[in-house]
């Protein structure tokens, strides 16, 4: 039976107690894969950042906030996946501190500075960790020189597929998509439901036995 692992949603980065770094994905495309895994009858794995879906019936849901969360969750799943869908918005960047409570307002100060440090690049440390056999597919949001972009990605985080889309994808009920693999043209699926594009990519990506 194929094992099918899959991300969705975003991550949240915490400032404080109350405050977030985030993004505005809903995680719904994630969703609509690990559903139509469990409905082809795979063992499913979904690691979500939080969203407001419900889990999709027949499918193991772990439910994680922050990039690290998410990283720990994927680092003792992997392994046993033969497909990693890997769905999620996970934020670049996290403050590089935490504060206690609730940050307050300082009188006389019209601006408060927030660090930043780079989040792990959680699919391409997944990729260097593969088993032969293990199909992994990367997502690429893109808005200026998508295609470009998302070539270089295909190739640095080293995937067998990269899925591109721009940031109109984002809660949109349906939404453009290309498909990229090296060696290969572009594939352009135009207007698809969420629930339609996770058929045809679950079809393109199925172990062959």
């Amino acid at each position: 039976m194929t094992r099918l692992l899959v991300t969705a949603g975003p991550t949240y980065e915490a400032i404080d107690d109350v405050r977030f770094v985030g993004n505005r994905s809903s995680g719904k495309l994630g969703y609509a894969v690990a559903a139509e895994g469990a409905r082809r009858g795979w063992t499913v794995e979904l690691v979500s950042g939080p969203t407001c879906l419900p889990d999709p019936a027949g499918v193991a849901v772990a439910r994680v906030e922050s990039a690290l969360e998410m990283r720990e969750a994927l680092q003792s799943r992997f392994a046993r996946c033969d497909v990693l869908v890997m769905a999620a918005a996970v934020a670049d960047y996290r403050p590089a501190q935490r504060f206690d409570g609730k940050l307050k307002k300082r009188e006389g100060e019209d601006r408060l500075r927030l660090e930043l440090v780079k989040n792990p690049d959680l699919l391409a440390e997944l990729s260097a960790r593969r088993t032969r056999g293990q199909v992994l597919v990367g997502f690429a949001l893109e808005a200026q020189d998508a295609l470009e972009n998302a070539l270089k990605k295909l190739v640095s985080k080293g995937v067998d597929w990269l899925v591109l889309n721009g940031p109109a994808t984002l809660g949109a009920e349906r939404s453009d998509f290309q498909i990229l693999r090296r060696g290969q043209e572009p594939e352009r699926w135009p207007e698809l439901a969420k629930e339609d594009f996770a058929r045809r990519l679950l079809e393109l990506v199925a172990p062959r036995s």
